[in-house]
């Protein structure tokens, strides 16, 4: 059949969108950023940390484009959906649906785990429902989020004329009762809350922040006459034991004034315990850890299932084990199963477990809680869903999906980002490894420099034309550490014997000390398990793991590294006042923004709006508070102060204040001299968060430091002054233990610890240990033949 082709070899109007253009591009730091981004290619976004890349991908392109697919549904489904405002942008053209695949860690509830978040623990349930023997239920009955419930009753029906009904309800679910199915069961050591040889008086509370003449915490006790202040708290009778750890909040009065008081267990669970742990102050964060222990639950043994879904087996396997089972064990005995009643839904789980496989996380098991995955493996989960979809001409948009990669995995991820390009779907990727920048089809390379000195396209073109470009990027792109000539000598060990924490069988390894270790090892051999399981528990020893740094948008480096206490100090020494006064979250807060800087306006399924406060001019802080000044400048504007610029006010003259210039100092030896004190935490990118917690923990005291893939969102810029740190803390006197897949820190450190030789059962062994010129010319791990061709040995 022939086909009129209209006028000629015209093209027609339809074709001619293959351009996503941003035109005046102004989020964060961007500076008016015009660009044209092929679609249904492969373009990746680089630049050094903090320059822009995310702004201009996630909160510019992807931020519009889910907001123009909500504004598709009617205004009562929008009520029940985030409301997003506009980015700051002029034009925003062509743009496809976009699927954001980033790097935020999933959900850090104990009940969501690898298999709720990607949906195979439902299709097992309802294997076990249709298939388990002994039948126990509908699929509820083998869920650990769903409890047991019965009910009975009369229940008034207000439709024509009212009449009471009796009705009776039942549900079977599979939540073990006695850890709610959590898995494990928690405890507080009440020795770490009071010394009960002293009474209230004399000062038995040993939590931080309680003082003795603390009116609403210690006081309340004291003198709410349920407790007899001045008996020591082991002499308290059982009925006083009950009202001082576990009564219900009561009203009293105290000196005249009505105040709650309450137990003191549920006091401190919601003091604490409901908070994040990594929002706490450093010193709050040490005492939770103390004070909170958790344990296996012994009803469930950790499988968080009652005994009833426990006992419903297919083929001997209950769900309990098959959720235990690595992956692709569990891909391997789904396949196994033939049966023609369910085949289709065995066929879609066995599909999800094979994407496990593919994408590298055939080691992970479906029980494992999703909040311990590292930011690469959430990432990688995520992309699960999408492999197998039939989409096209979307917008897949990545978040360093290299991240937690060893270079062997690389090449498969690779491999995966051109699968879905050549699918026709516009692939949009953030990413500093350069063998992912090679694959690009276009390159985007934004800077110079980060945060107020980014913010510019430098380069927009192909990899070679990067190559030879003098952009930042473009000059390191072929940098290649080079061995070192002479390594460092210990000064001693660590030793490790039979660890055997996870998939570890029994390692045994002396960790030198004085010197710089790196332990690597292709994701999930073993690497974290054996360094968090055996060496960061103890003392001495200061961990600076993956966990994301979380905070509101109250939340800045100022408050966060502890920066503020001695600079409010300060503040109130020079003009004799209260200390108080100089926090925007306490009495000196604007009254009208109460010290936001901004008004919020909520306006339902309608993106709300945010206003500058008209009474304190975004200062965040009373009008009669920026009188007081230190060193001729008020609180608003030290908080505006680059780390730089604050490092030399604070460490001369009559601002000088040793505390705060200390913790400046670290924030500047990480690379982070550019910051503004008071930028809001939720404006960081990735890689500038880590560096400020590495900065925060380099504070701490001890003599090993344990880094999690420090490189983790660096430019190959940045790794370099990584590295100059590192040496800075070993010829300090400190020993450093880096868990990482970058070939430069392999390169440079002084010994490394190899484990593998796979991945989940495969690995769990160490393959080598020694210095890195010893592994290159061995070449006899995977680790070894990478970095050798790294070195260009």
């Amino acid at each position: 059949m022939s086909r009129a082709t209209g006028r000629g070899t015209r093209p027609h109007a339809a074709d001619s969108h293959d351009l996503i253009r941003v035109h005046g591009a102004r989020v964060n730091n961007l500076k008016d950023v015009s660009i044209e981004i092929p679609k249904r290619r492969l373009t990746v976004f680089t630049g050094v940390s903090g320059s822009g890349k995310s702004s201009l991908v996630f909160n510019t392109i992807a931020a519009e484009s889910q907001r123009l697919i909500n504004e598709t549904y009617s205004a009562f489904v929008q009520g029940f959906m985030p409301a997003l405002a506009r980015p700051e942008v002029d034009v925003l053209e062509g743009l496809t649906t976009a699927i954001i695949v980033d790097q935020q860690r999933m959900g850090g509830d104990t009940r969501s785990t690898v298999g709720t978040a990607t949906d195979a623990n439902a299709m097992l349930r309802i294997l076990f429902s249709r298939l388990g023997s002994p039948h126990i239920g509908p699929p509820s009955a083998y869920s650990f989020n769903t409890a047991s419930v019965k009910a009975s009753g009369a229940i008034t029906v207000e439709r024509g004329n009212k009449k009471a009904v009796k009705a009776t309800f039942s549900r079977t679910g599979g939540m073990c009762t006695e850890c709610e199915g959590r898995g494990t069961v928690s405890d507080i050591d009440l020795s770490q809350l009071y010394d009960d040889s002293k009474s209230l008086a004399e000062g038995a509370f040993t939590i931080p922040g309680w003082k003795s003449d603390s009116f609403w915490t210690v006081r309340v006790y004291a003198e709410s006459g349920f407790l007899d202040p001045d008996k020591p708290i082991a002499k308290f009778t059982e009925q006083e034991m009950r009202d001082f750890l576990h009564r219900e909040p009561t009203k009293v009065k105290v000196e005249g004034v009505n105040l709650t008081y309450e137990g003191l267990i549920p006091k401190i669970r919601k003091s604490f315990l409901s908070k994040d742990k990594d929002s706490l102050q450093p010193h709050i964060r040490a005492f939770v850890e103390r004070a909170v222990t958790f344990t296996t639950c012994p009803a469930c043994e950790g499988t968080r299932l009652s005994a009833g879904a426990r006992s419903s087996k297919i083929a001997g396997i209950s769900i309990a084990d098959a959720c235990a089972m690595q992956t692709s064990d569990l891909a391997a005995w789904i396949g196994g199963l033939d049966e023609p009643s369910v085949a289709p839904l065995l066929g879609a789980l066995g599909q999800t477990l094979d994407s496990f496989v593919e994408i590298g996380l055939g080691y992970l098991a479906l029980d494992r809680p999703a909040g311990t995955l590292s930011g690469g493996e959430a990432q990688r989960v995520k992309m699960i869903r999408h492999l197998g979809s039939s989409l096209t001409d979307t917008t897949y948009v990545f978040d360093e999906p290299t991240a937690g990669l060893h270079p062997h995995d690389i090449q498969r991820m690779n491999n995966l980002l051109l699968r879905l390009r050549d699918k026709g779907n516009t692939v949009l990727v953030v990413e500093h490894k350069p063998e992912t920048i090679a694959i690009a089809d276009h390159v985007v390379d934004l800077g110079p420099g980060a945060g107020t000195a980014g913010g510019t396209v430098c380069f927009e073109g192909t990899v070679d034309g990067l190559r030879a470009s003098d952009t930042v990027t473009g000059r390191h792109f072929d940098d290649r550490a080079a061995l070192k000539e002479a390594t460092r000598e210990r000064t001693g060990a660590l030793e490790v014997r039979g660890a055997t924490a996870n998939n570890l069988r029994g390692v045994d390894v002396d960790i030198p000390l004085g010197v710089l270790t790196v332990v690597t090892g292709v994701a999930g051999s073993g690497k974290s398990s054996l360094i968090h399981g055996s060496v960061s528990g103890r003392d001495g020893v200061v961990s600076v793991d993956q966990s994301p740094i979380r905070g509101s948008r109250r939340s800045n480096p100022a408050t966060y590294t502890g920066l503020l206490d001695p600079v409010r100090k300060a503040f109130a020494k020079a003009n004799g006042v209260k200390p108080a006064l100089f926090s925007a979250n306490s009495e000196g807060a604007c009254p009208v923004c109460n010290g936001a800087g901004v008004v919020f306006t909520d306006l339902a399924m309608m993106a709300g709006v945010a206003t500058v406060c008209e009474e304190c001019e975004g200062r965040r802080f009373q009008a009669s508070v920026l009188e007081y000044r230190l060193g001729g400048r008020d609180i608003s504007e030290v908080l505006g102060m680059s780390v730089d610029r604050a490092e030399e006010f604070f460490g001369s003259g009559e601002a000088r204040t040793p505390a705060a210039h200390r913790v400046l100092e670290r924030l500047a030896a990480v690379g982070l001299g550019y910051l503004s004190l008071g930028q809001p935490l939720t404006t960081l990118s990735g890689g500038e968060r880590q560096r400020l917690k590495l900065a925060t923990h380099m504070g701490e005291k001890g003599g090993v430091y344990v880094l999690d893939e420090p490189t983790t969102g660096l430019h190959l810029a940045d790794v370099e002054q990584l590295l100059g740190l590192l040496d800075r803390l070993v010829d300090a006197g400190k020993s450093v233990v880096v868990i990482e897949h970058h070939q430069a820190v392999m390169a440079h450190a002084d010994w490394i610890i190899d484990l593998g030789p796979g991945a989940g059962h495969d690995g769990g062994t160490l393959v080598f240990e020694g210095t890195p010129a010893d592994l290159v010319a061995a070449r006899s791990t995977l680790t070894g033949e990478h970095l050798a061709r790294y070195v260009g040995a």
